[in-house]
C-alpha cells in the first residue's frame, strides 16, 4: 500500500546550503523535482523573501547548482529552474531506487521539509537503512498509509472523478505544454469527449470547494 512520509533534513546536508546561509530569510518551495540522469536532479522552485535582487547570482555561485534559470520574476519572488549536482544522494536514491515521488519540499535556513509518496511501505524501511548507512540525518516526522478510498473521500470526489483526474495527471494533461489532450484521455477512459470534459470540470470544482474553500458545500457527484 502507498505510504506518505513527512521528513526533515538539515539544511547543511542538502542542496542550496550556501545560498540559504547567505540568505537566511529566503524560503524555497519546490513545485516539481525529478531526477535528471543518475547524478543530478532538476527542480522547479519558488524563492520568496525580501531583498532578493542578487539571489540568481548567489545561486549560480552555489556549488550544488548548475544551469540556474530565472523563469519568472515577481515582487519578492522568483520562479527558478536549475540542476542540482551535490548533496542530493538521498533524494536520487528515493526517486531512482525506491520509485517514490517528492510531492513537495520547502527549504529554509534550518532544514528542508519533504512530503514523499512511497509506492510500498518496505521502501520507507529501505530508505531509513540507506540513510543510516550513509549518515544522512533524514528524520521521519510522520508516516501514514494511503488508500484510494481515503484519498477520494478526503476531497469529496466520486470514483469516476478521482480516476479521471489521476489518469489526466499521469498522462501529462496538466503539464505545460500538455502531453495529452481531452481526445486522447477520452479514448483511454472509454467515455465521450463531452462526458470526460464535464467529469474533469466537476472534479476540479469539487477539489476547489473542499480544499481552498471548505465552507462551500460539496458538488454533487457526476
Amino acid at each position: 500500500m502507498s505510504t506518505m512520509v513527512e521528513a526533515t533534513l538539515p539544511v547543511d546536508q542538502f542542496a542550496l546550503s550556501e545560498t540559504l546561509a547567505e540568505y537566511p530569510s529566503v524560503e524555497f518551495d519546490i513545485l516539481r523535482l525529478v531526477a535528471n540522469g543518475t547524478d543530478r536532479a532538476m527542480p522547479f522552485l519558488w524563492a520568496s523573501g525580501e531583498a532578493l535582487d542578487d539571489l540568481p547570482a548567489v545561486l549560480e555561485a552555489d556549488p550544488s547548482t548548475e544551469n540556474v534559470e530565472v523563469v519568472a520574476e515577481l515582487e519578492e519572488e522568483y520562479l527558478l529552474r536549475m540542476d542540482w549536482r551535490a548533496n542530493i544522494r538521498v533524494i536520487l536514491y528515493i526517486i531512482l531506487e525506491e520509485n517514490a515521488t517528492i510531492i513537495d519540499a520547502t527549504g529554509s535556513s534550518d532544514s528542508w521539509l519533504f512530503r514523499i509518496l512511497f509506492p510500498e511501505h518496505d521502501a520507507v524501511s529501505a530508505t531509513h537503512e540507506f540513510c543510516t548507512e550513509y549518515e544522512v540525518d533524514l528524520e521521519f516526522e510522520r508516516i501514514y498509509q494511503l488508500s484510494d478510498s481515503i484519498r477520494r473521500g478526503q476531497y469529496g470526489l466520486s470514483e469516476d472523478q478521482y480516476e479521471t483526474i489521476v489518469r489526466a495527471y499521469r498522462d501529462g494533461y496538466y503539464e505545460v505544454p500538455r502531453e495529452t489532450g481531452l481526445k486522447q484521455l477520452a479514448e483511454h477512459t472509454d467515455v465521450t469527449h463531452q462526458s470526460l470534459s464535464e467529469r474533469l470540470r466537476r472534479g476540479h470544482e469539487t477539489l476547489i470547494a473542499n480544499t481552498l474553500s471548505p465552507e462551500f458545500v460539496s458538488v454533487p457527484d457526476s
